[in-house]
């Protein structure tokens, strides 16, 4: 029997966020490009800004209706007719909206790139938002929003940002709408969301991609080129005071078994220079299975399958009036509630009188940069991060520099951000549960004033 040496791993190459190539289009559309080799299946990702904020106060959720409505037919194709053309193009076509606007992507193989550029500047130039589709999309989305509150985590998010956000302010709200506000959203509203807001010099397209054989250039000035505007004004952002005092927010679900937890409070963009300290801070102490939280409350104490903290933008600005939510979220069983509460403090506390570990630390890189070239394998990932970067007002080279950071913080840089994200005293604690079996012990934790409202 022969036996055939054992390969030998190779040197590994140098990796780092690919950097894309930017232009603008003679409609004044901005294009950001990247070729990436044996990447057949092409994503683009077009953001518009059209911000939630721009809503009318009584038809919250015309944005999300307008922006499901884009496949829902256009000038040249009825609803079905578009859907087929998508799935001749092996294309598929996704929409939603957030506080920093709406945002399309789509993935297609690189031979169908041209057909299907041109169905996406289609709904981009010329919607049909025929009044039975949008009646429909409107009749969805009320039938969404039940299901939506008998979810413990979504009703857990909801709670938070009501608590948080003073009521006159769009954060406060669901982003898809209130069922009130979405009763009144119909196809004129629709329509005129869309022409207050969505134009070529107010959107930017991502595409990412093996561009081989490819004139981009022609195919782009065919299909998103041809679509025409007027001059856009840049949305003037206003800073959003939120109000992290300690205190506990209980949502009554009687006879609940589980409480849903969520602590949150509000912190910087991703503008902010701790922004790489404090991902590294959050990570170690509850961004996986090997974090703090998790070995507390599920390794040694039982009470819980998981529990994660996080850092999620809000609305990014360079101007400094952006802002992220900071959270710790998890689900335990109704008995252990309060003591499940009682020892995340505990760890909190722990995390600012002693700080991370050296080994922590090193985990949590290990983790966030040296899986990075594995997370980011396919184009759909490099177009999403892209226009995330688009979205929140960052420079090209932002992802690639935030690695780079990642890897230089130290364990005390580290750790200050952790506990300046989490300070024991300026958390807003959500629980969705049994308010007559958890009330008595949250109470007798002592980190804030108790309110229960309505489930």
């Amino acid at each position: 029997m022969v036996l055939h040496p054992q390969p030998s791993a190779g040197r590994p190459s140098p990796w780092e966020f690919p950097s894309p190539q930017r232009g603008v289009l003679p409609n004044r559309l901005t294009v950001l490009r990247s070729h990436r080799p044996g990447q057949r299946v092409i994503a683009v990702e077009v953001h518009l800004t059209a911000p939630l904020a721009a809503e009318p106060a009584s038809q919250e959720g015309v944005a999300t209706i307008m922006a499901r409505a884009f496949s829902e037919g256009t000038d040249r194709h009825s609803a079905e007719e578009f859907a087929a053309e998508l799935e001749r193009c092996g294309a598929t076509l996704d929409a939603h909206a957030d506080h920093a606007g709406v945002r399309l992507s789509l993935e297609v193989p690189a031979s169908r790139l041209a057909r299907a550029l041109g169905l996406l500047a289609d709904a981009l130039r010329a919607p049909a938002f025929a009044e039975s589709e949008v009646d429909r999309l409107v009749r969805n989305r009320l039938d969404e929003i039940p299901h939506e509150l008998a979810n413990p985590s979504r009703r857990a998010a909801m709670a938070l940002s009501a608590a948080l956000f003073p009521a006159a302010s769009r954060m406060s709200r669901p982003r898809q709408g209130t069922a009130e506000s979405v009763e009144r959203v119909d196809d004129k509203a629709v329509r005129a969301f869309y022409e207050a807001h969505i134009r070529p010099a107010a959107a930017t397209a991502v595409v990412v991609g093996d561009l081989t054989g490819i004139d981009l250039d022609a195919v782009l000035a065919d299909t998103l080129g041809a679509w025409t505007g007027a001059a856009a004004t840049p949305p003037a952002w206003t800073a959003v005071d939120a109000d992290d005092t300690g205190r506990v927010v209980i949502v009554d679900r009687p006879g609940s078994v589980q409480t849903q937890a969520l602590i949150g409070r509000t912190g910087p963009d991703r503008h902010d220079p701790v922004w790489a300290a404090q991902t590294l801070g959050v990570y170690c102490l509850g961004g996986t299975i090997t974090s703090r939280l998790d070995r507390v409350l599920r390794e040694e104490k039982g009470y819980t399958y998981g529990v994660r903290a996080f850092g999620q933008v809000l609305r990014s600005s360079a101007d400094g009036t952006g802002l992220s939510l900071l959270g710790i979220r998890g689900s335990v069983a109704t008995e252990v509630t309060g003591p499940a509460l009682a020892d995340t403090w505990q760890v909190l506390r722990t995390l600012a009188a002693e700080g991370l570990t050296d080994a922590e630390r090193d985990i949590a890189v290990q983790n966030l940069v040296g899986v990075a070239p594995l997370r980011f394998e396919t184009a759909a990932a490099v177009a999403g991060t892209l226009a995330d970067q688009v979205e929140e007002e960052l420079p090209d080279d932002y992802q690639a520099r935030l690695y780079a950071r990642l890897a230089e913080t130290g364990t005390v840089e580290a750790s200050a951000a952790a506990v300046r994200a989490f300070p024991e005293d300026r958390l807003v604690t959500v629980l969705v549960g049994d308010a007559a079996a958890i009330e008595g012990p949250v109470r007798e934790l002592g980190i804030g004033e108790v309110t229960v409202i309505g489930g």
